[in-house]
């Protein structure tokens, strides 16, 4: 960081800010100019005490980081494509996968029967929520254990990975034998809590942008868990809350070329909750592959109108298939190669 001190600085005011970058353990470089003084600090940040305090020095006019406070999931600090293995999967790079499953874990005839669609159909990694976070108190909160037996019956029966939410950080242990990845959901986004524990279960995170995070607070959300020694992170972007109405959030392809640009890990899409409507899922997705998305998360059951969440916006085994056509081409554009299942 840089330390830069008001106009016409005396010796004195210099002398004590630089002994105070000392002591904060970072080694001060002064940098003169006619009008301003600066006083550059080398150090580990991450160790080391923040130098933002020393604002509030009468000498000192600002204080600037130099680097991205998300060094650890920073291009800056990784350079090439972060690749995750799930199983014989690899997400990342020029592979682009579809998660598709139901909203929520219903039955055990809903499970199979929409797992066995996506696999046929074209999805590499199967979704389903055990445990779901309700705006209302009164709607369906998901089966729970129950559904996390389902899920792995699921997973027997078709061999695809299983991705499903992790709500309460009491409920890990359990779901980390389930799954092969662990989703903190948007109203989690920035459950630093949660986000060490998850992290250190070792297990690929699928971390979902907050609801009203700025694209700084959902790499530094990847950032926790990066802190704890696991880099296996997907970013999924799902949407933004704003003003507008016509859709249930407001899909921000900006952040995903954003993300892209800042880290080198995985960054997917999630048009079914960003849109929150079937009719926008297709064109939200292509347009979510030109900007460069390594996958989609999308929402599909075999019966929506018996679905117990989220009717309005999951895809039927018959339009999933349509769907994939559409976007086939799209993904080839960008270069990447549509991953199967094995």
């Amino acid at each position: 960081m840089i330390v830069v001190l008001k106009p016409k600085p005396t010796q004195d005011e210099v002398n004590a800010v630089v002994e105070k970058v000392r002591q904060l353990g970072y080694e001060p470089h002064i940098i003169e100019g006619e009008v301003r003084t600066v006083v550059a600090a080398v150090g580990d940040e991450m160790s080391n005490a923040s130098l933002e305090a020393l604002v509030v020095l009468p000498m000192v006019d600002k204080v600037m980081p130099v680097q991205k406070r998300f060094k650890l999931v920073s291009r800056e600090t990784h350079p090439d494509p972060t690749i995750i293995k799930v199983g014989d999967l690899e997400i990342g790079g020029d592979a682009f996968h579809i998660i598709a499953g139901p909203c929520s874990v219903e039955s055990e005839e809903q499970m199979l029967s929409t797992a066995q669609a996506v696999r046929e159909r074209g999805g590499t990694i199967l979704r389903g929520g055990a445990f779901k976070p309700r705006t209302s108190p009164y709607d369906f909160q998901g089966l729970g254990e129950p559904g996390l037996d389902l899920l792995a019956q699921a997973r027997e029966h078709t061999g695809l990975p299983i991705i499903t939410e992790v709500l309460r950080e009491r409920d890990t242990e359990k779901i980390v034998k389930v799954a092969d990845i662990l989703q903190i959901g948007a109203r989690n986004g920035m459950n630093y809590a949660l986000l060490e524990v998850v992290a250190m279960s070792g297990k690929p995170i699928f971390l979902k942008r907050g609801l009203a995070a700025t694209v700084e607070e959902w790499l530094l959300a990847a950032e926790y868990i990066a802190k704890k020694g696991n880099r296996q992170i997907i970013l999924c972007e799902r949407g933004i809350r704003t003003y507008e109405t016509a859709t249930r959030n407001t899909l921000d392809l900006s952040a995903v070329a954003i993300a892209k640009k800042e880290t080198s890990l995985p960054v997917f899409v999630d048009p079914s909750h960003a849109a929150g409507r079937l009719d926008l899922v297709s064109a939200l997705s292509k347009a979510a592959i030109a900007v460069g998305a390594d996958g989609l998360m999308v929402e599909v059951h075999y019966d929506p109108p018996s679905a117990l969440s989220d009717i309005a916006q999951q895809l039927t085994p018959t339009a999933f298939s349509a769907f994939i056509e559409s976007i086939s081409p799209f993904i080839a554009a960008a270069g990447k190669k549509l991953s199967v299942a094995r």
